[in-house]
């Protein structure tokens, strides 16, 4: 019998698939709208990494076999941002970029060291209240202007406020 449901791969099955493939992830901005939708802020998270760097991130995540992009940018804003955020996935999942990260420098402006992901990022707003969860620290909410500033930017890690900047740009909020 062939096992259809949607699984994590071991992580030595992962690591084999990274290094003979690209891996599809979904990156997604979580911003507060005002009454006529326009972003008033922009949520980051705030992570440890594996070797002890603290930095600034995107909700960011794999899709898993069978799975939906809409239910990949849900399960992980939940993941992230706990289960009473109430995002508002876009009804048209048109990624405002479509981000190549490579193990290699310089490629793109999107590194990561383990693999050879395409993220499609999306902008989407949360009403409710977000309580980072799993490896998050804690979620800042910036202003545009302030998550467009070089320190929030040089917090920063793979290319992910190239990232924001682009996200930022496609609601407007870039001056």
């Amino acid at each position: 019998m062939t096992e259809t449901t949607p699984a994590w791969l071991s992580p030595e099955q992962l690591e084999s698939v990274r290094a003979q493939m690209p891996v599809l992830y979904v990156d997604a901005v979580p911003v507060r709208v005002d009454e006529a939708g326009a972003v008033t802020h922009v949520g980051l998270l705030l992570r440890i990494g594996k070797d002890g760097t603290v930095s600034r991130a995107l909700v960011s995540g794999r899709v898993l076999h069978q799975e939906r992009v809409r239910d990949a940018l849900l399960r992980h804003l939940e993941k992230d941002l706990g289960p009473a955020a109430l995002p508002r996935v876009p009804a048209s999942l048109q990624p405002f970029a479509v981000a190549e990260y490579f193990p290699t420098q310089g490629v793109t402006p999107y590194h990561d060291p383990r693999q050879h992901a395409v993220s499609l990022a999306y902008v989407v707003p949360v009403a409710g209240d977000c309580r980072p969860r799993q490896d998050a620290l804690d979620l800042v909410w910036f202003t545009p202007e302030e998550a467009a500033s070089p320190m929030v930017q040089q917090e920063m890690t793979g290319g992910q406020g190239v990232l924001l900047k682009q996200a930022l740009a496609h609601v407007g909020c870039l001056p």
